[in-house]
């Protein structure tokens, strides 16, 4: 993979198109890679939503990185982020629902000029927050006192790291990151997170530098702790694995490595029946930029928003927990992502 740049969308690419990308995806000849008809096979039907956990916020596609695997298609030549209104809307939505966790991601979150106040409304509801890091913004100019922010708050910091050595993380996100990771990394130990105290979590993810499924996410961990420390001195409590989604530059660079077929046959014939019941698709809600409503954030990264009887976009604005709760869950092929070997969240493995 070569680093990206700039945003597909700068670049005016046919795979900023979500329905572009939908099509390449259903367009591909796989054997049993009907995602509904998998489901139904293992014994659970059609997805429908369990009780709501998590209340996920993307406040926008505005961020400081344009890493090659961003399935957000995210980049400092974004412009799309959350109004006040918005937010505010979210918080409403919020006091309506069953929601014990508020995750918020993006692009880079904290580039919001609301993320404070989200972060500040959701804990004086008690809710935990989840904030989703690049871990570089926090050594941006006017983010350097974000660490002390996030630990005042008791925010779970959720760190990506491709790998916990330079060589993967670089090439993966580009030139420097990883010197400026460990960094990052040091400014949170030294405000408390990693160190045990479940007020300051610190979670890092870690997702494949190619086309294939992560590894043991308990034995990375192992591997992970002993090396960050032992080379670095930092410290942090937990690490979630993702799989790469095929969606937006991902999908880009297996189409043009000639990797798609293989990825997508690799997430299909990896289907584990024991995922299902765990997909955050059935404990989360997603809400967009803009108010929209998904299923989860890779829905809302290819357009299938939840829809209402007319057929009309549902949003948090006109915030309906009966309706929601009835819903069936949208599904594609992009699916097979989350149910593949251990499966796949963004809380990690679920299986």
């Amino acid at each position: 993979m070569t680093q990206a740049t700039t945003s597909l969308r700068r670049r005016g690419a046919p795979l900023a198109d979500p329905t572009v990308q939908r099509a390449l995806l259903d367009g591909l000849a796989l054997a049993n890679g009907d995602f509904d008809a998998a489901v139904a096979a293992a014994g659970h039907g059609p997805l429908r939503p369990a009780l709501l956990e998590v209340f996920q916020i993307n406040v926008g596609k505005v961020c400081n990185m344009t890493c090659r695997h961003c399935h957000v298609d995210a980049g400092p030549d974004r412009s799309e982020t959350m109004s006040r209104a918005t937010a505010e809307a979210c918080l409403a939505a919020l006091d309506r629902t069953t929601a014990h966790t508020v995750d918020l991601t993006g692009g880079a979150p904290e580039m919001s000029p609301y993320f404070r106040e989200l972060v500040a409304g959701a804990r004086t509801r008690g809710k935990h927050v989840m904030d989703r890091c690049n871990l570089t913004i926090l050594l941006q100019p006017g983010y350097d006192d974000l660490p002390a922010f996030l630990a005042e708050h008791q925010v779970e910091v959720v760190c990506s790291l491709p790998h916990h050595r330079k060589r993967n993380t670089d090439a993966q996100r580009g030139d420097g990151t990883y010197e400026r990771s460990i960094a990052a990394l040091r400014a949170l130990n030294a405000v408390g997170y990693g160190q045990g105290d479940p007020g300051r979590r610190l979670t890092l993810v870690s997702n494949p530098a190619g086309a294939y499924l992560p590894g043991s996410q308990a034995a990375l961990e192992r591997e992970w702790k002993g090396d960050l420390a032992a080379a670095h001195g930092v410290f942090f409590d937990r690490l979630i694995t993702l799989a790469n989604m095929p969606i937006a530059r991902f999908l880009e660079w297996l189409e043009t490595s000639g990797n798609l077929a293989a990825y997508m046959n690799t997430l299909v014939e990896g289907f584990n029946p024991a995922t299902v019941a765990g997909l955050m698709c059935r404990n989360t809600l997603s809400v967009g930029w803009d108010g929209k409503l998904y299923d989860c954030d890779f829905n809302q990264m290819l357009d299938l928003p939840l829809r209402d009887a007319t057929g009309s976009p549902m949003t948090v604005f006109d915030f309906d927990p009966a309706a929601l709760a009835g819903r069936r869950v949208a599904t594609g092929r992009h699916c097979f992502g989350c149910t593949a070997g251990a499966g796949s969240s963004c809380g990690g493995s679920i299986a």
